[in-house]
């Protein structure tokens, strides 16, 4: 202590020494203001995954919501209401590391009614370690979390959108955290009214003639639906909630064609109702224990008429069941962490098809299945840049009508040593099953020309995957990647060679392959411009040796690319302005190709208030109403063409309020929805 003491007091003479040794040779000046500018990466890696700070992407976008934000996320694109990742078979979106288990459009009203402030970052990963319970490409929504001392935060939020027809929103989203308590509670109502327009044109070749049959169908569709989502934790345990509840919903299609007019009521007996409950628990020790129940009702009747007389009278309903447990450990040794764990699914699909007129055979049966898993995985970083994680995971699976084992690898790692250049390697495989409806062989008629078909020997088909990314100064990427699916299946339409009747029916294919390069570079102008370029070249193929009596090998190239732009004015400008645009050529499915598509999108963001706690948004997607797609098949005397309207033209007006600041404190912390009678 003492020659801590002597130390301090010659270091404190020195200091003392030298100023005033400078003090007299140099004068001193005062500084007017320094400015010092950073760049933060938007996008960062480990272990396989890629981090993406959406929250600064879209800091000055029109978008007050997560789905709205999630288009945003390199390599992200958004199908027809669907999100896809290029690259990637399939994804499936997580929130918290943890499976939602919801139907695909259940969990986007979920997205679509949480703010944009409560998320933290999006995990892009192209092989999921197995722990997560997901097989395949995952986006991982990491939410903030609150902490004591946040207290109450909130957001209300309405909007109004105009589609052909006027849609309102209106949504409360709220956090509350007390000592070890984290209340959450996100409600909305969306009060719809859908349009879309289809034009079909079916050439069809019967006896040696062909006989041209034309179709044009508007279909029409209200709702009111409430979604309801809470959560409840406490220390280490979660207890959550989610449900979804319609009323006043129906709809109408009307067909004006070769064989007349056609009307289509579908009235609902019971409306669709959904329920899912969740229990977690995490031990301190690395050990993680849980379940959920889901529940999901739907019952409803369709009448056909045609010029005001009667063709069909017919129900549907489905009831299902579904109980998953699992169990996981992890353990951490040095620098290697161990996982492993076991998952079981049950599920009771109970659905019914009843012909009220004409007499027509329905069905009325119970499908159960069965699907158990065991996995191991590891997971390590090294000083000399590498980590990576993998796992392997051995999976049974049983119906009424099947039972197999799949075995599934899954490798990510990244290599770097400085953030300049990082590469990025994943190797993973999925397992995809069909829709339950489709596994019942139900019919749903169309018209009297075409219908939709079930098949109960639809197999579950097999997704292979390989990606390579170079990521370069944390924001500027490029992935190689190669996408194969063994027994793909997909809705395909097909003209009987013996009847005139049009069959839409889900079959499994020989393969499917995508071979492809995508490409990302953000840039800025100044403080003013803010840009993205993406651009993703593929070759697709498509083979299958026996299409109910013919067969195909379709392929072709194509390419997408994209271009987001954000306007800011200055950086205390509280006004923002966006303008995106979008690019893809001709796509494939099954034996028909798509068109080439285009469109503009653009919106502007205006924050007001104290503490600009207000905020208004306007959009207007597909500015020149060009992304309609129109599918042509000309293969194997099948000749058909199919044309979609207004698919994605809309302006949307939003107005947010926001309570008690609404900015949690950082902490550490494929449609494969199977659920609906009509696919």
């Amino acid at each position: 202590m003492k020659n801590l003491i002597l130390s301090l007091m010659l270091v404190n003479a020195i200091v003392a020494y030298g100023q005033n040794e400078f003090t007299d040779s140099i004068q001193m000046h005062e500084l007017t203001e320094v400015t010092i500018q950073g760049e933060k990466p938007q996008i960062s890696a480990h272990d396989g995954i890629l981090s993406v700070d959406l929250p600064a992407i879209v800091k000055d976008k029109p978008v007050s919501n997560i789905l709205e934000a999630l288009s945003y996320v390199p390599g992200v694109i958004d199908n027809n209401g669907l999100l896809a990742l290029n690259g990637a078979s399939s994804v499936t979106i997580i929130l918290n590391g943890e499976v939602t288990n919801l139907p695909i459009q259940n969990l986007y009203q979920l997205l679509y009614s949480t703010p944009i402030d409560r998320l933290k970052t999006v995990e892009v990963m192209y092989a999921a370690p197995t722990k997560y319970h997901v097989n395949g490409a995952v986006l991982n929504i990491v939410l903030k979390t609150p902490r004591a001392i946040d207290g109450l935060m909130g957001q209300l939020r309405t909007s109004y959108t105009y589609k052909h027809y006027s849609s309102y929103f209106g949504g409360l989203s709220a956090t509350y955290s007390f000592k070890d308590w984290i209340f959450d509670v996100n409600w909305s109502m969306t009060k719809d009214k859908t349009w879309n327009r289809q034009e079909t044109y079916s050439n069809h070749l019967l006896d040696g003639k062909r006989i041209m049959i034309e179709d044009d169908m508007r279909q029409i569709g209200k709702s009111l639906t409430n979604n309801l989502y809470t959560s409840i934790t406490y220390k280490n345990m979660k207890l959550t909630y989610y449900g979804q509840y319609n009323s006043d919903s129906h709809n109408k299609s009307v067909a004006n064609g070769t064989f007349g007019q056609y009307i289509n009521r579908y009235s609902y007996l019971s409306q669709p109702t959904y329920h899912n409950i969740a229990l977690r628990y995490e031990a301190p020790f690395g050990l993680s224990l849980g379940g959920d129940f889901t529940s999901y009702l739907e019952s409803r009747n369709q009448i056909m008429t045609k010029v005001g007389e009667d063709m069909l009278n017919a129900n549907n309903s489905q009831d299902i069941a579904k109980y998953r447990v699992y169990a996981d450990q992890e353990h951490q040794l040095g620098k290697w962490q161990i996982n492993y764990g076991v998952e079981y699914q049950h599920s009771n699909d109970h659905s019914l098809q009843n012909y009220i007129f004409p007499q027509i055979e329905g069905f009325d049966d119970i499908l159960k299945e069965d699907v158990a898993d065991v996995y191991i995985g590891v997971q390590a970083s090294f000083d000399w840049g590498l980590s990576f994680n993998a796992s392997a995971k051995e999976e049974y699976f049983h119906n009424d009508y099947q039972h197999n084992w799949n075995f599934v690898p899954q490798l990510g790692a990244t290599y770097y040593k400085t953030p300049k250049s990082i590469f990025q390697l994943t190797l993973t495989s999925q397992r995809v099953y069909p829709q339950y409806w489709e596994l019942h062989g139900a019919t749903s008629h169309i018209n009297e020309y075409s219908s939709i078909l079930g098949n109960p020997f639809l197999l579950p088909y097999l997704n292979y995957s390989s990606q390579l990314s170079y990521i370069l100064n944390q924001k500027y990427a490029a992935t190689l990647y190669l996408l194969y699916s063994d027994k793909y299946s997909v809705q395909l339409p097909y003209q009987k060679p013996d009847d005139l009747q049009l069959l839409f029916q889900t079959v499994n294919l020989d393969f499917s392959r995508t071979i492809g390069l995508q490409m990302q570079a953000p840039f800025e102008v100044g403080n003013i411009l803010n840009s993205v370029a993406v651009a993703n070249v593929m070759h697709n193929q498509e083979r299958c040796s026996k299409f109910h009596d013919i067969s195909f090998d379709n392929k072709r190239w194509s390419f997408y690319g994209s271009l987001n732009n954000t306007i800011r004015f200055s950086t205390t400008c509280p006004i923002s302005l966006s303008l995106d645009a979008s690019f893809v050529t001709g796509q494939i499915q099954g034996t028909g190709k798509f068109n080439p598509l285009w469109k503009i999108d653009a919106g502007a963001k205006w924050k007001f208030g104290k503490k600009r706690c207000c905020e208004l948004d306007l959009k207007c997607n597909d500015i020149l109403n060009t992304w309609n797609p129109k599918l042509t098949i000309k293969a194997s005397g099948q000749d058909y063409q199919m044309k979609v309207h207004d698919m994605t033209q809309s302006l949307s007006l939003s107005f947010i309020w926001r309570f008690n600041g609404f900015k949690p404190h950082d902490t550490d912390v494929v449609d494969t929805s199977r659920f609906g009678t009509v696919k």
